[in-house]
């Protein structure tokens, strides 16, 4: 049971401060500052980008780019597709750049910075090589995205081509395996303009379904009219080059909407996907039509492999797959061999079925019937390939947890598969890893094996009670027994990255403590000595004094929670006493009370103070519960979504008591928050609670009718279980709402499910019933805020919303009591 404050206050505090703060609010004018310890964090340094050479000799250091402003944010978007296209470059509109790149040998520790980039770069698109002798690069401008080549040799960087790249479309540049020529999507010469919209429409929009079952997610930024169609398709279309690391330019096939080109292991053929009409109203271009092409490594067509239709009409729930090939690519362990998988189960996995899918392969000259490798009971997820004769392929199934692992003899294919590895994902403590891959000189990857193909390499996070400790193992194929190489030790947090050297032992790490930020090291597994390789500074050393405990607790049912505990610097339970709280979480769906209870997190993780959730505002003298277990369990035949708002109650009760029982918690002013299915808990927990004094929510869906097709990882329909979606509404109990509600949202959040009418539409309800509300609507900003003022902005909102009806509260006037009633 948590009780109230002893402490008195006055209602009159309460009121006058609440009438300061909304003089302030509505007296602002433009995007506000919070105090200089918040801004300090949103301005602190960012560690660099790190991507190894595949040869294992040199790190290339990528320094990130600092927020972008509004200005960034605000210039011309197309929103088509599912895509977001900046008209005046032909690339994306939000992505994060690189302003420099560094060279650092691993021997030595030279570091080296590239020369020859643009003043003020934005880069983006890195890849090395697969010699490792170049690293290429796009430069972005203000018109135009150009391809840059940096030799690892003299550290200087060169404009390869004059083409403008066409980078609407993701990967549009593909290294060639000889590590001497690149595949590049460009611009098409001559295009024109872009098509203007008609001042008058020639017709109406019409779309037309005849009986035909096709349920979709709510997706955002679909086509919606003709001329969507025609812009469109203008902006995709592209001319592939063939370009070499002289600068030597060949065209490779036609112009079109090319979205894929990969280059067999031994560079004789390339696999191309080409997109074309007709296009969809109600699907991402990622559904649309493609056509699946082998062309040789100059462009001419060798083999259409298929012709794939829009897939408006896949199956709702999770597992669910469109029909025809799917995850099409080629055997890194072949020169050129094709694989595909095929659903036997009409990719519906709602239906019963003994088997679900079948991967097939196809060889060069690529002729006659494919082969098939291995039917699968479950939906496909995943093959490493091996030099050794072998394959592991992999299975899961979403609504029992299960992940199992095949060892696929590739000289006898379709003959019965070893099973690897059969177990619950869920259950994090029993996960034994993933196999371990390298970059082969022809840049495939394959498994790492040892004793003549008969082991294998395996890394994890090693979750354990203790918490996360990542780990290396090999594993004998034959009997399944493990021996343990490495495992990460306290007091820090060390994960694998990749091997340098498998014989010598030598690993590259990424290591970081409570105390010090991540920086990677050389470690031999063998001597168990290790070096760093970088140096990267504290970026807040300020907060060393803020103190960090991994808590562990129970709720009501006996299930097993935790949550980070921070607390400022300088504070004493003894005599400060308990503290006004911010609590930060986000539900997670489980089918096992047991894993429910896992830990997930490392108490010997950086202090890193992220400014997008709740941690930065222990500068301001709240304790902070973050990433505070809110587990939604169903086990058996039971989905978690069944009993939600109950769990939801007794989680968050059992965090504030914990706070409260140690002393450092005030259980009488506590703020819940969340950011986009942790808002809907939010308003969730508003309005079936009176756990907390006020609510922060942060681009949130709240009214569940309107994703009718399944949200997070409910399977049903709302037809199916029309009681589920209106109980787990908070739009449809905005009347029970009766503590302060912050939202914010981004106008241009394109997350499928948290259009922002959700937040519109729950403060028009809470307005309409007299209640505490205030909405924040960010111009340009998506499902996450980038833009510096968006962000300081933010922490001005929430900092003043925590001070005004939380810090400030007045007593309750009786007991805090919460039943866990039905």
């Amino acid at each position: 049971m948590i009780r109230g404050r002893s402490t008195s206050r006055t209602i009159l505090l309460i009121g006058v401060f609440a009438i300061a703060w909304a003089t302030q609010a509505h007296a602002q004018d433009g995007y506000q500052t919070p105090p200089a310890a918040l801004v300090d964090l949103v301005d602190a340094p960012l560690a660099p980008g790190v991507s190894l050479s595949p040869d294992g000799t040199h790190l290339l250091l990528m320094t990130r780019q600092a927020l972008p402003t509004i200005a960034d944010l605000a210039k011309p978007e197309l929103r088509l597709a599912g895509l977001r296209i900046n008209p005046r470059n032909s690339g994306p509109s939000r992505t994060r750049y690189f302003t420099s790149l560094t060279f650092l040998r691993l021997s030595g520790g030279e570091e080296t910075l590239v020369t020859g980039i643009p003043d003020r770069a934005r880069i983006s698109n890195v890849a090395w090589a697969p010699d490792s002798r170049h690293v290429s690069f796009t430069v972005t401008l203000r018109d135009r995205i150009d391809l840059y080549l940096a030799e690892l040799s003299t550290a200087r960087a060169r404009k390869l081509i004059d083409r403008a790249v066409n980078a609407v479309y993701y990967g549009a540049v593909a290294w060639a395996p000889d590590g001497e020529t690149l595949l590049v999507r460009t611009v098409e010469e001559d295009r024109g303009p872009a098509p203007e919209a008609p001042e008058v429409p020639s017709s109406p929009v019409i779309q037309e379904n005849i009986g035909k079952v096709a349920p979709v997610r709510t997706y955002q930024d679909l086509l919606k009219n003709p001329h969507d169609v025609e812009v469109f398709a203008y902006f995709m279309r592209n001319q592939v080059l063939r370009v070499g690391i002289d600068g030597r330019v060949e065209s490779f096939g036609e112009p079109g909407i090319i979205t894929r080109t990969s280059h067999s292991p031994d560079g004789r053929y390339v696999l191309t996907e080409v997109m074309h009409r007709p296009f969809s109203y109600l699907v991402t271009s990622g559904r649309f039509p493609r056509r699946i092409e082998i062309r040789s490594a100059s462009g001419d067509l060798v083999k259409l492999l298929d012709d794939l239709p829009l897939a408006e009409e896949v199956p709702t729930g999770s597992g669910s797959v469109a029909t025809g090939k799917r995850s099409i690519s080629w055997r890194q362990d072949a020169d050129a061999t094709l694989y595909w998988v095929e659903a036997l189960d009409g990719g519906d996995s709602k239906v019963d079925a003994e088997l679900r899918d079948e991967v097939f392969e196809l060889a060069q000259p690529f002729e006659g019937a494919p082969t098939s490798l291995i039917q699968l009971p479950l939906r496909y997820a995943g093959t490493f390939w091996s030099s050794e004769g072998f394959a592991l392929i992999s299975e899961t199934w979403r609504s029992t947890r299960t992940r199992r692992m095949y060892m696929v003899d590739l000289a006898h294919p379709g003959a019965a598969a070893k099973t690897i590895f059969d177990y619950s994902y869920e259950d994090r403590y029993n996960d034994p890893g993933s196999p371990q891959s390298a970059t082969t000189p022809r840049g495939t990857r394959l498994l790492l094996t040892a004793d003549g193909g008969s082991s294998i390499y395996l890394s994890g996070t090693g979750a354990s009670p203790e918490g996360n400790r990542p780990f290396i193992r090999k594993m004998n194929l034959v009997d399944g027994q493990t021996e343990e190489l490495f495992r990460s030790e306290a007091p820090y947090y060390e994960r694998p990255v990749a091997w340098i050297d498998l014989e010598k032992g030598t690993l590259l790490t990424r290591r970081q403590s409570a105390s010090e930020p991540p920086n990677y090291f050389v470690r031999d597994v063998n001597s168990g000595s290790i070096e760093a390789v970088t140096h990267f500074p504290h970026p807040y050393p300020e907060l060393d004094a803020v103190t960090k405990e991994f808590i562990k607790f129970e709720r009501a049912d006996g299930v097993q929670l935790s949550a980070t505990l921070y607390l400022p610097a300088g504070y004493d339970a003894a005599t400060d006493g308990p503290l006004p709280t911010f609590l930060w979480a986000y539900p997670r769906e489980f089918k096992s009370a047991a894993a429910a209870g896992q830990v997930s997190t490392s108490p010997y993780m950086f202090k890193r103070v992220s400014y997008s959730g709740a941690i930065a505002y222990v500068t301001q003298g709240y304790a902070i519960l973050d990433n505070a277990s809110m587990p939604i369990v169903g086990e058996g035949d039971e989905e978690p979504n069944d009993t939600f708002v109950k769990q939801l109650r007794m989680n968050a009760e059992a965090a504030v008591e914990e706070g409260a029982r140690r002393g450092v918690v005030d259980p009488d002013r506590v703020a819940i928050g969340g950011h986009s299915y942790g808002a809907f808990m939010t308003a969730n927990l508003l309005a079936h609670s009176d756990v907390f004094r006020a609510g922060i929510a942060r681009s949130g869906a709240y009214n569940r009718s309107l994703t009718p097709f399944g949200f997070q990882a409910e399977p049903r329909t709302f037809w199916e279980a029309p009681e589920i979606y209106f109980a787990m509404s908070p739009f449809m109990n905005a009347d029970k709402v009766n503590e302060p509600l912050l939202m914010i949202h981004g106008i241009a959040d394109n997350n499928s499910g948290t259009f922002p009418i959700q937040s519109e539409r729950f403060y028009h309800a809470l307005k309409g019933m007299g209640k505490t509300v205030r909405l924040v609507m960010f111009p340009h900003e998506s499902h996450g805020y980038r833009a510096r003022e968006s962000v300081l902005h933010t922490m001005w909102e929430t900092l003043r919303w925590l001070e005004t009806y939380v810090k400030n509260a007045p007593p309750r006037k009786v007991d805090v009591r919460y039943p866990i009633g039905d």
